[in-house]
C-alpha cells in the first residue's frame, strides 16, 4: 500500500522560508509525477508545484514561480519543496500527490483527479 508523508510544516512570518518535504513507503518515486497542492477552508485545493522524476521536469503555478522549487532527491527518494519570500497568501495546508508512471504535463496542476496517491498534509502558516 503506498502512503505519502509530509513534513516540514511551520508557522513562519512574511518573507520567511520553509522546505517541505514528501516521502512515499510502499513506493518508490522512479517515472511519477509528483505534485504539491494546497487547501484552505475559503479556496479550492489549488496545485502548487510539480515534477516529473523521469526527466526531471517541472511546472509552477504563476502564483509561487520564481519563489517555490521543486526537487527530487534521488538518494533519499524524497521530494521538496523549497519555499522562499513567503507571503500570508501562502497559508494553507499543503499536500503532497503521486501520479505513478506519468509525467506532468503542462496542465498537471490543474488536474488533481489525476494524482491516484495523496498524503494528509502539513500545514503552513504566514503571519503578516
Amino acid at each position: 500500500q503506498v502512503q505519502l508523508v509530509e513534513s516540514g510544516g511551520d508557522s513562519v512570518q512574511n518573507g520567511g522560508s520553509l522546505r517541505l518535504t514528501c516521502v512515499a513507503s510502499g513506493y518508490t518515486f522512479s517515472w511519477t509525477c509528483v505534485g504539491w497542492f494546497r487547501q484552505t477552508p475559503e479556496k479550492e485545493r489549488e496545485g502548487v508545484a510539480a515534477i516529473s522524476t523521469g526527466d526531471g521536469s517541472t511546472v509552477y503555478a504563476d502564483s509561487v514561480n520564481g519563489r517555490f522549487t521543486i526537487s527530487h532527491d534521488n538518494a533519499n527518494d524524497a521530494v521538496y519543496l523549497q519555499m522562499n519570500n513567503l507571503r500570508p497568501e501562502d497559508t494553507a495546508i499543503y499536500f503532497c500527490a503521486a501520479a505513478p508512471g506519468q509525467l506532468c504535463g503542462v496542465g498537471a496542476l490543474a488536474i488533481p483527479a489525476a494524482f491516484r496517491n495523496w498524503g494528509q498534509g502539513t500545514q503552513v502558516t504566514v503571519a503578516s
